[in-house]
């Protein structure tokens, strides 16, 4: 790979397209895709039986510290150029999202009522700890990454049981990256359109090799994903049969 590729992080929050686009990305110029297992993924391994919205706050940072640490190797272990579904930034921004939002904005009323009445203890370690961890991954990200594309939430969110279903966490969280990516100077292009809009308006900006057209490239990435996400389903299914209504309640009152 020439060392003329740049080391691109393609930004955005949940369901702003990020996956689909950088997978179709990668595909089309044949730059390599760093990424880290989903959330979804690192539930199952990490927390069998459970749904996204039923981690506590301790789960989430564990979650969010295995992403990081995956994203990191992942992009380490590329000699030069890569396309990052994401970035170093991502875990920290949905923490500070989340605090400000709530540990489970996609959860019952309810459930994310307990949840923030029984955390506020709680709350001022996890501040003090964002706060670590912001200086931590702000500082990899100005030496890891060239370039930003960042992808505004057009697309409708996926209710997937899994993502934080709440589109105000998804503005916040989506104007929290911006304003990061602004502090940071990194450059930075906002992208937006349908996904072969998007693959192709980053190629142009980035004069980027073509190995397969976009349409094709699309049509694989979307394959992949989905493939992917059925595998995921099915262990879910596996893991959350048989759980009695005293383990899911006792799930909501953890923070």
């Amino acid at each position: 790979m020439s060392e003329s590729i740049p080391r691109l992080a393609v930004s955005g929050t949940y369901s702003s397209g990020k996956t689909t686009t950088s997978e179709a990305l990668s595909i089309a110029t044949g730059i390599p895709r760093t990424d880290a297992l989903t959330a979804r993924e690192i539930t199952v391994d990490l927390f069998p039986g459970r749904q996204f919205h039923e981690l506590s706050a301790a789960d989430l940072l564990a979650l969010g510290l295995r992403r990081l640490e995956e994203r990191i190797q992942s992009e380490a272990a590329q000699p030069a150029g890569f396309i990052a579904d994401g970035s170093v930034l991502h875990e920290w921004i949905y923490g500070e999202a989340r605090l400000l939002v709530g540990m489970s904005p996609g959860a019952p009323w309810l459930d994310r009522t307990v949840k923030r009445v029984v955390g506020i203890p709680a709350r001022p370690f996890l501040r003090q700890y964002l706060t670590a961890y912001g200086i931590v991954v702000k500082a990899r990200a100005r030496h890891q990454y060239d370039a930003f594309v960042h992808l505004p939430p057009e697309f409708e969110m996926d209710r997937d049981g899994h993502r934080p279903v709440s589109e105000r966490y998804r503005r916040v969280s989506d104007e929290m990256l911006r304003s990061t990516l602004d502090d940071l100077d990194i450059p930075c292009h906002v992208v937006g359109g349908t996904i072969g809009e998007r693959v192709t308006r980053i190629i142009e900006l980035f004069d980027l090799p073509l190995v397969m057209d976009v349409e094709n490239a699309i049509r694989c990435a979307q394959q992949r994903i989905r493939q992917s996400k059925e595998a995921v389903a099915e262990r879910q299914l596996a893991h959350r049969s048989g759980r009695s209504v005293l383990t899911r309640a006792g799930y909501a009152m953890r923070y």
